[in-house]
């Protein structure tokens, strides 16, 4: 075993927040850093000890490597948690980590490396037997060439980027006569976002939904799933709101998909907590995506279903643990929601939005947290993501959960800035998130900025509504509900028991 004593968060904002937290509740001592825009930030403030590592820029601080393995020489550090984005998916800093003699919180170089790449990923779980969408199964640059596999896919089609995500290099191509300038831009794009300009071709699913699946790994070869995530809510193909469980997944289908995402874990030998992500289309059918080797930023909806504390998962299996658990074990207990509230306007195109949190109060109550790392009189820097804060709501059931949200939403007070509250608050009221029928097109089939002044007499009537139709949706659609009960009526593992007296 390794024993974690000292803990560097390479990242700043809500998620180092976050992973500080868990980390002091196991007794870990603590190290953050922070760039010159962030010297008031509150992970600086929490930390046992907190390093400036450079200037406001990405590139100046939370990027530079070298810079914060200095820190970890200097301060007698034993790990590293990246966090998400940043340094959290490379794979050469990774490397660097472990060649220093540190311990990585996160999977191996060689599995971000296989993952990393949207081709060698493919390839990776082809002995698997995973769905994968129709397409090329090698990166392609000439033109001509890819033309004709266009055409025996059949459009529409998609060239994406093999080295990237977050929708850069990606481009939809309807009909063969926009195709070469479609894939010229989608080239140029990849190679200026991520150095590399390879891209593949795959059939374009017009009406999908985005399901991820949890995974968790230990250096034992022990591979089980935290069961799914509903991520369809989007805009720029980034996520805005997300669910768990799905409400479009049978018990058959969940099992289905759990067992090929624990498949691609186990094609790269994989360690620590990571998501495989899934399109479903209109016939229920899937198709592996992609995986993301670190947290995701959705990760409170499965800590609120499970019980489990995934940072802490993280930590213990980077320190040689087993995992404690067996797949029977878990269960799917309740319902839960993530809005996430952007300092962007969604009345014009969610452009970010920068400013001053002249006022900011967080919703509190039954069912109701808040991962953020700002307080009232606190600027929102112009040079990271626009993201306040993950407002997660939790229930008995999905009804209960859209109904705290919505309350939760009218109790979060922010001024100073437009945020992505009045789009939440659209899309939970909306009937087709509430009977369960939307897709990755919601915005573009749904919302306009109109929508964002639905008067209160509408809004009492679609409040209603979601009860209905949300009690409904779960009887008929949902996963039997494991009711936690009292530690000392508890069966089985000594993790169940734990895990039963957590809620």
């Amino acid at each position: 075993m390794k024993q974690i004593k000292k803990l560097l968060v390479a990242n700043r904002g809500e998620i180092a927040l976050r992973v500080l937290r868990s980390a002091r509740e196991m007794g870990i001592q603590t190290v953050a850093i922070y760039s010159e825009a962030d010297r008031q930030a509150l992970h600086v403030r929490y930390a046992d000890e907190a390093v400036c590592v450079g200037g406001p820029q990405s590139s100046e601080s939370y990027l530079r490597g070298d810079k914060i393995l200095e820190v970890c020489r200097q301060l007698g550090v034993d790990a590293i948690h990246p966090g998400y984005g940043f340094l959290s998916e490379n794979a050469a800093f990774a490397r660097k980590v472990k060649e220093a003699g540190l311990i990585f919180v996160g999977p191996s170089p060689e599995a971000m490396e296989l993952m990393g790449s949207k081709l060698a990923a493919k390839a990776a779980v082809a002995d698997f037997d995973i769905p994968m969408v129709p397409g090329t199964e090698e990166a392609i640059t000439d033109v001509e060439a890819a033309k004709v596999v266009a055409r025996q896919v059949g459009f529409p089609i998609l060239i994406k980027a093999s080295a990237g995500g977050g929708g850069k290099g990606m481009r939809i191509v309807n009909a063969e006569s926009e195709f070469e300038e479609q894939m010229q831009l989608a080239v140029s794009e990849a190679t200026s976002a991520f150095g590399d300009g390879a891209v593949f071709i795959e059939k374009y699913i017009g009406s999908p939904r985005h399901i991820e699946i949890q995974v968790l790994g230990d250096e034992h070869g022990n591979i089980v799933h935290l069961f799914e995530r509903e991520c369809s809510i989007q805009r720029r193909h980034q996520k805005v709101i997300e669910e768990a469980p799905s409400s479009v997944l049978t018990p058959e289908l969940r099992e289905q998909m759990g067992r090929a995402a624990v498949d691609v874990a186990r094609a790269c030998n994989y360690t620590g907590a990571g998501t495989v992500e899934f399109l479903l289309d209109e016939n229920h059918n899937f198709y592996f995506l992609e995986m993301n080797t670190r947290l995701q930023v959705e990760h409170p909806v499965t800590e609120q279903i499970t019980g489990l504390d995934l940072v802490k998962e993280q930590i213990r299996v980077a320190q040689g643990e087993p995992l404690p658990f067996q797949q029977d074990d878990l269960t799917i207990t309740g319902h839960a929601l993530e809005l996430r509230v952007y300092a962007e306007d969604p009345a014009n195109n969610f452009l970010p939005d920068i400013g001053t949190l002249s006022t900011y109060v967080r919703p509190q109550g039954p069912g109701v947290r808040v991962d953020d790392g700002f307080e009232q009189g606190m600027d929102i820097p112009i040079y990271y993501d626009p993201m306040i804060a993950k407002l997660v709501t939790f229930g008995k059931d999905r009804a209960e959960a859209i109904a705290r949200m919505l309350r939760a939403i009218d109790e979060y007070q922010i001024t100073g800035i437009e945020t992505t509250l009045s789009f939440g608050r659209f899309v939970l009221q909306h009937p087709a998130f509430v009977g369960g029928n939307f897709d990755t097109n919601f915005i573009r089939d749904h919302f306009t900025p109109a929508n964002l002044a639905i008067g209160t007499d509408d809004e009492a009537e679609i409040n209603k509504l979601a009860a209905v139709l949300g009690a409904t949706l779960l009887a008929e659609k949902k996963t039997p509900i494991v009711a936690a009960t009292p530690e000392s009526s508890a069966t089985g593992s000594a993790w169940k028991r734990n895990r039963l007296g957590t809620r």
